[in-house]
């Protein structure tokens, strides 16, 4: 058994925990970055100017700003003393002299207060000069405006098995971005000591590359900035790259002025400046044999990445590397390119380009069901993946059989087959309302792509009190790591879980950390947290073992206390361990390190096992549709998930349950829309506020939602035998859209394949149901004729 997975005596891993911030969060006593600026004394606030122009040349005139009552600074190109830039790839400059989106920010604006800055603002003079601008993936595509490396996953011989294909659909896929929409919007407070270092307060998920980024701004080393992460209001992926360029405005201000500096976007600034989830426009073609089985799959998909690169190549990978989802397809040539366009630069959201990915081959399978003639559920049970069998980038799938036993597990839990009878007998009945239930499946790869990423690191303190501090590299935005890390060391060292105590995350406690992404935080922090504690269990244990009078191999610790096997009448506490292990001079600290292991990716030939495991899961969903508004509602949603051996229960199903709205968020509700005209507001965001971006709220959820951890469910090799849970279940979503689009069928006559707009809001499946309609009735206008004619006779 690995000795990640050895899960000891009486553990706090596996139990429900509360969120080790929740008395915080509820009480609003809990300190965000902005509320840390707030107590800061002297802090002067930063304010941007912003492009009214999609795409254009500009000239700025600061003059103006300085006529104002409080403005201290206005921050240009000029005063950058490094590199003028604050993207990984170079594209991305600070203080551009192109404005590159509408809203793009050109300059920043010091104040003593936000008003003063904000009013210094509105006096910088901008003269632009307007270039052609791209709005829609469409645009860019006909102008072949295009940016990174594009990519190709090849298996079998698609052309020649789609040509043999009994059944050939072809179609396009097109569905819109997502705004994350986190609850604290981007913030970053930077100061500067006396001895010239930097310390940056800041809202991110990545703090070792903001790090690097403000570094390379001020034109000093890594060494002399330190990031600290107290927690985040929410992330979503939408604070892994974007915050380097905030903190690095909060940190240049500070060397100019010897002030602290604070960055806090307001809610339209957050959504007209920061990156969305990737839209993408896919075209494709499948085959299929007479009993439905996928023969071939020829696909482009084009990801529009916005200004520049930002995370669009890595989020294109995993797209392609999720086109599969839970499906066996023998024979595969799907091509993926990044479009340029004149938006912000979308980014990282949760799943990072494989909800993309899977929405192609459901898409696929929704609409092809119809016309096969095979119920929705056979169809995409009988294609699913089989032991032995590999992925179209060569990853043998393994624990490929779970797919089947959880599918199954929800057929039975959900009582499926007997409410598609009843179903059936209501729409029978119901002219102008109709139902529908769906399911659908996930397999989600879990590691990041970029093999360096799949490291961590972890502080963990012992002091002579027994009392244990542990730090790590990891993000708190909300989701439960930090009380997950908790439970790890808890259980690692035989303690309670309030003897336990976290410390922020900071770069000068653990340094070159990875982001708090891709579902890994966990998995990798968990793994160097229980390594730091695991050595300093190990060289206790020794201390107990002369105490105790028994082998260090044989001494336990539980509780808070240690004893000896064979030991029946004396138990110390862990405290007495600790104590007696320092006057003894043992070391009671320790850093903790892990890597994932067992990864290999050539990232040219899209081709080896980028992942260390698969999440799998299955959710049914039942909808009510309206024919009359296509109004809506989830009535029922029933998950079985696969989360290994949970370390956090309540958190995990929290996850789930919050991934499946989010997702439904995505697929049926959150729609961005641009001004696409050629009028003087092109390019600019017209959905830039909750009242025009509809968000999931108490009204959108189901009436009933039952939520079940997969049991037996051990993943060798990973911490204490668990799953990544983040990422995975916002993909189960897709059996929401898949019952709206079998209701919105029910309108229509039989065998009607239903293109339904994404996201599916109420508007669009208005429209697809009048579709359904006109087909029903034409397809009656052609039959009458015939019917009369035998009346006749």
């Amino acid at each position: 058994m690995s000795a990640l997975a050895d899960r000891p005596e009486n553990p706090v891993v596996g139990v429900r925990a509360a969120h080790e911030s929740a008395a915080l969060h509820v009480t609003g006593a809990a300190m965000y970055t902005d509320d840390l600026a707030a107590q800061t004394a002297g802090v002067l606030t930063a304010w941007p100017v912003q492009s009214t122009h999609a795409h254009a040349k500009v000239t700025v005139d600061v003059s103006g700003a300085y006529e104002v009552p409080g403005v201290v600074r206005v921050l240009t190109a000029a005063d950058v003393p490094g590199v003028n830039d604050a993207g990984i790839k170079h594209d991305e400059p600070l203080f551009p002299d192109e404005a590159m989106f509408y809203g793009h920010a050109l300059v920043w604006v010091l104040g003593e207060t936000q008003e003063a800055a904000r009013l210094g603002a509105e006096r910088v003079q901008v003269e632009y000069e307007d270039l052609p601008s791209f709005i829609t993936v469409q645009e860019a595509i006909d102008a072949g405006s295009f940016q990174g490396i594009p990519r190709t996953v090849v298996r079998g011989d698609a052309a020649a098995a789609m040509a043999a294909s009994a059944h050939v659909f072809e179609g396009v896929s097109e569905f819109g971005g997502q705004e994350h929409f986190y609850l604290e919007t981007h913030a970053s407070l930077a100061v500067r000591d006396s001895e010239g270092q930097y310390f940056i307060q800041c809202s991110t998920q990545h703090p070792s590359e903001t790090q690097e980024i403000v570094a390379h701004v001020l034109g000093v080393t890594s060494s002399q900035v330190t990031v600290q992460c107290l927690r985040m209001g929410g992330g979503f992926g939408g604070k892994e790259m974007q915050p380097h360029g905030f903190a690095a405005i909060a940190a240049l201000g500070a060397k100019l002025t010897g002030r602290p500096v604070r960055v806090r976007l307001n809610r339209t600034q957050d959504l007209t400046m920061t990156g969305k989830r990737h839209p993408f426009h896919i075209t494709w073609k499948a085959g299929f044999d007479e009993s439905g089985m996928i023969q071939a799959l020829e696909a482009v998909l084009t990801a529009d990445g916005g200004w520049s690169l930002d995370l669009s190549e890595p989020v294109l990978a995993r797209a392609l590397c999720h086109l599969d989802n839970s499906y066996w397809i023998p024979n595969v040539h799907a091509h993926g390119r990044i479009a340029k366009t004149n938006k912000t630069s979308n980014t990282a959201y949760r799943g990072f380009g494989g909800p993309q990915g899977v929405y192609l081959i459901e898409d696929i399978l929704g609409r092809v069901a119809p016309q096969l003639g095979i119920d929705p559920l056979r169809l995409r049970e009988q294609n699913f993946y089989r032991q032995g069998q590999t992925t179209p980038y060569g990853q043998t799938v393994k624990d490929a059989d779970r797919l089947g036993t959880i599918w199954n597990q929800l057929l039975t839990e959900a009582d499926v087959v007997s409410r598609q009878a009843e179903i059936a007998a209501f729409n029978a009945a119901s002219p102008h309302v109709k139902r529908a239930i769906a399911m659908t499946p996930i397999k989600f790869g879990i590691s990041f792509n970029f093999a360096a990423f799949n490291q961590a690191g972890a502080l963990v303190h012992v002091y002579k009190d027994g009392s244990v501090l542990i730090n790590h590299g990891g993000t708190e935005m909300g989701q439960g790591l930090h009380t997950k890390m908790m439970q790890v060391a808890a259980t690692a060292l035989g303690l309670e879980l309030h003897q336990v105590r976290l410390a922020p995350t900071r770069t000068d406690k653990v340094p070159n950390t990875s982001a708090t992404a891709a579902s890994s935080g966990a998995d990798l922090n968990g793994g160097a947290v229980k390594n730091a504690c695991d050595q300093i269990r190990e060289r206790m244990a020794k201390v107990a073992g002369r105490l105790l009078g028994v082998d260090e191999r044989d001494v336990r610790f539980s509780g808070g206390y240690v004893t000896g096997l064979g030991n029946t009448v004396q138990r110390l506490t862990f405290a007495e361990v600790a104590a007696a292990a320092y006057f003894q001079r043992i070391q009671l600290f320790a850093a903790g390190y892990y890597r994932t292991e067992g990864l290999h990716w050539d990232p040219e030939a899209m081709h080896g096992s980028p992942f260390k495991y698969f999440a799998y899961g299955s959710a049914a969903t039942e909808v009510e549709v309206d024919g009359f508004t296509g109004a809506y509602r989830v009535t029922r949603v029933d998950i079985v998930h696969d989360v290994g051996d949970s370390l956090s229960p309540m958190l995990d199903i929290g996850q789930i349950e919050g991934a499946y709205v989010q997702g439904v968020g995505w697929l049926t509700l959150e729609e961005l829309r641009w001004d696409q005209s050629d009028g003087p507001h092109r390019g600019r965001l017209q959905t830039q506020s909750a009242s025009t971006y509809k968000l999931p709220s108490f009204s959108e959820m189901p009436e009933q939602f039952h939520v079940r951890l997969f049991e037996n469910a051990r993943e060798e090799g990973a911490v204490y035998g668990s799953k990544a849970v983040g990422e995975p279940p916002f993909m189960l979503a897709f059996s929401a859209r898949e019952a709206l689009r079998q209701a919105v069928a029910e309108f229509g006559p039989t065998g009607h394949s239903v293109d339904l707009g994404s996201p599916a809001t109420p508007e669009a499946v208005f429209w697809a149901v009048r579709r359904a309609q006109e087909a029903g009735a034409s397809r009656d206008a052609a039959a009458a004729p015939a019917e009369r004619t035998l009346s006749t006779v």
